[in-house]
């Protein structure tokens, strides 16, 4: 039996490089960074003063109510926004979605952080207590609300499912949204991820874990140095990227615009460590040939891989290791590029938003830079083309994303150029 093949046809993004697809894009091509100081709170406290915070965010201009928005988390804000946007750009509107065989699968690592903090401070607080805790803080924070609100919005009464694999959580949202087309379980899917973590409480578990850096608080654009000697962790994000994702005849059938194929999908567990990957890169090594296989590919068929790249130390050299397993003596002659270096890390929606600059790139024949990769750190096998400072134009017929989460979660999506 022919397996039903699955396109994007609408695409959705807010994020710290700007808050439209064409906006985010153009700030990736030209090196421009998200990265600055805390802004949503006082960070006095903390180490760490920086962060790549999503700016001039306005939900109310998708028409959503203030009486709405009043019953939803920053990260459910940023996911409604970007679904609105992919809903929109893929030609669907609210009622004719409704008569759509539609899920909604999100993926999102941390959920409603700023609704748990502020009730954390409501209980601790003498002179308010647990008698004056938000009585929407359980609803408000739990991560399944994201995709909840965004069936709400649209009447969608299909799946409505949140996934949720740490730093993969995006990536693997797409690839079981993927699975559930060809399955033929929904003929379309809104998928994605979001986040929005950026809160004391967050950036100080994070900094406990000495998994931030602290060094750069007086330049916050050169803070991410993705596969540089001098990096020292990375740099917390925030926002959302949703794909409208549609089985590929019924695409046709509509007349709609395609962007390209999601092509394959791969996911592995390291099986080692809750927060660490394994240094040869061999567990995430594992989903990336698994995605490769999944799209009827060989390796020398990909041309850019957008890493994870996160910016610590151990993420950067296993990932570097993992793509020499992966794709052999191809990984030399790959185009890689880690957007981190101007988006930080979004956590759940990392995935997502890094799948976004693939179709983008495919679309422009153009790899995006990493930026800050002044000193490429050879001694630890960082050795290979990661497209320092300025983009390149290229030909990319298909291109790789790999997303490495704690607890050894690996998931990789492999997106190709549309041809019938």
């Amino acid at each position: 039996m022919t397996r039903r093949r699955v396109v994007i046809t609408g695409l959705g993004v807010v994020s710290p490089v700007g808050n439209t697809v064409d906006e985010a894009w153009e700030s990736v091509k030209n090196g421009k960074c998200g990265i600055g100081p805390v802004t949503l709170f006082d960070s006095s406290r903390l180490d760490v003063k920086i962060a790549a915070e999503v700016k001039d965010f306005n939900i109310e201009q998708y028409g959503i109510t203030s009486r709405a928005v009043r019953k939803m988390a920053r990260f459910s804000k940023f996911c409604l926004a970007a679904s609105a946007q992919a809903i929109s750009d893929s030609g669907y509107t609210k009622e004719t979605l409704q008569n759509e065989k539609c899920g909604v699968m999100i993926g999102c690592c941390i959920g409603g952080m700023d609704a748990t903090s502020e009730g954390f401070k409501k209980l601790d607080d003498p002179a308010a207590g647990p008698s004056r805790m938000p009585p929407l803080t359980t609803p408000l924070m739990i991560s399944n609300e994201a995709a909840a609100n965004v069936n709400i919005y649209y009447g969608l009464k299909g799946f409505s499912w949140t996934l949720g694999t740490a730093c993969a959580s995006g990536t693997d949202a797409l690839g079981l949204a993927t699975d559930l087309i060809r399955s033929g379980r929904c003929d379309v899917c809104i998928s994605g991820g979001t986040e929005a973590a950026i809160t004391e409480f967050s950036i100080a578990s994070f900094e406990a874990l000495q998994a931030l850096t602290a060094t750069h608080n007086d330049c916050p654009q050169k803070a991410s140095r993705p596969f540089d000697k001098d990096r020292d962790g990375f740099v917390l994000g925030e926002g959302s990227a949703i794909f409208m994702l549609e089985e590929l005849e019924h695409a046709k059938a509509r007349g709609a615009k395609i962007y390209a194929e999601v092509a394959g999908f791969g996911a592995s567990c390291d099986a080692y460590h809750i927060t660490a990957p394994l240094s040869d890169g061999s567990g995430a090594a594992l989903a990336v040939k698994e995605a490769i296989e999944d799209a009827g590919l060989k390796p020398e068929d990909i041309q850019y891989y957008n890493a994870h790249g996160t910016s610590t130390h151990a993420n950067d050299r296993g990932e570097s290791a993992m793509l020499k397993s992966a794709f052999g003596e191809h990984a030399y002659k790959l185009h890689i590029s880690s957007t981190k270096s101007m988006t930080g890390h979004l956590v759940g929606a990392a995935g997502a938003i890094e799948a976004l600059f693939c179709v983008k790139a495919i679309n422009d024949s153009f790899v995006p830079p990493t930026i800050n990769l002044d000193n490429p750190d050879i001694e630890q096998g960082c050795d290979l083309d990661y497209t320092p400072h300025t983009g390149v134009k290229a030909e990319i017929n298909a291109a790789a994303s790999a997303s490495l989460g704690f607890g050894g979660h690996n998931g990789c999506i492999i997106i190709k150029r549309y041809s019938e």
